[in-house]
């Protein structure tokens, strides 16, 4: 079994008791999750019980992959306008702004598939983590996966983390509800980061031959039949 590999997350200790702390995805899946019911009745099929994502083990792993970055402090939007009422300490020893959020201007996204639109604007929430990956493994920053329905849509990117691991890497989102009102509280994830191996991933492209079609059948034979029967490795038998 491939050891999974860690991500270390250091912030200056001037800020380290002032910030929420990063948590692995799997401890900080979303409250929706686990309210939703494991069964429901589906009208569509004539009453019949039929099970909700929260059986289906791919989509519980996509949620649980990796780790969070929280937002450092509570921002209050109101008449399209974000402020915060956070006072962390002058840090003189690092290139650390003060402010939890930042603004990127919207040319910086002219030619791209997301245009803005009336209202819409590209913030930069700033991260107080330095992340490190281990040698060889880089880090995959995108929106977290189980928060669809923030306020925003933050980007995808891709660092070398293992070499750039004491620098700060800020996460770029798109502001995509321009009549949102409220509070978005500190600790609410802004980012899920998820270690990826720096090594080009190919594709080999071929058909199946008869033992494997066998063994395909089988496994979707079982899938359908029995819940929980994904965690078998059906290589073994």
């Amino acid at each position: 079994m491939i050891k999974p590999p860690q991500i270390t997350a250091r912030c200056h200790p001037a800020l380290y008791e002032r910030l929420p702390k990063p948590v692995a995805a799997k401890q900080g899946l979303p409250n929706w999750l686990r309210d939703m019911p494991s069964d429901v009745a589906s009208d569509t099929l004539g009453g019949a019980s039929v099970r909700t994502v929260k059986q289906c083990p791919p989509f519980i792993d996509a949620l649980s992959l990796g780790i969070l970055i929280p937002l450092a402090a509570d921002l209050t939007v109101k008449d399209g306008q974000i402020s915060w009422d956070w006072n962390p300490p002058v840090i003189t020893d690092a290139p650390l702004t003060r402010a939890p959020i930042g603004l990127h201007v919207p040319e910086q996204t002219t030619g791209g598939p997301f245009p803005l639109g009336p209202g819409e604007i590209i913030v930069k929430f700033i991260n107080f983590w330095a992340l490190e990956a281990p040698e060889g493994w880089n880090l995959l920053f995108t929106h977290p996966f189980g928060h669809p329905n923030l306020p925003f849509q933050t980007l995808t990117g891709l660092v070398t983390a293992d070499q750039f691991g004491l620098g700060y890497v800020h996460f770029p989102a798109r502001w995509t509800n321009p009549g949102f009102t409220g509070c978005l509280e500190a600790g609410t994830p802004v980012a899920q980061v998820i270690a990826v191996p720096r090594a080009p991933q190919g594709v080999v492209v071929q058909p199946m031959n008869g033992d494997e079609i066998a063994q395909s059948k089988a496994i979707q034979d079982a899938l359908m039949a029995t819940p929980g029967v994904y965690r078998k490795d059906f290589r073994r038998g």
